[in-house]
């Protein structure tokens, strides 16, 4: 059994993106050295600091 988690993560957000997308966020995620979701939380969580 894995490890237990401090905060698990259960929902999932898709997003159907083309096929340049999808290359701009590999790149942007490999360049950063994270994956596409941190790089996707990373941004949510910058335009939730701008929005306020």
């Amino acid at each position: 059994m894995g490890r237990m988690l401090q905060y698990p993560r259960y929902n999932v957000v898709s997003l159907r993106v083309t096929d340049e997308e999808l290359s701009l966020l590999q790149e942007l995620a490999e360049s950063r050295r994270m994956s596409i979701s941190k790089l996707m939380r990373f941004a949510m969580y910058k335009l939730a600091e701008i929005s306020n």
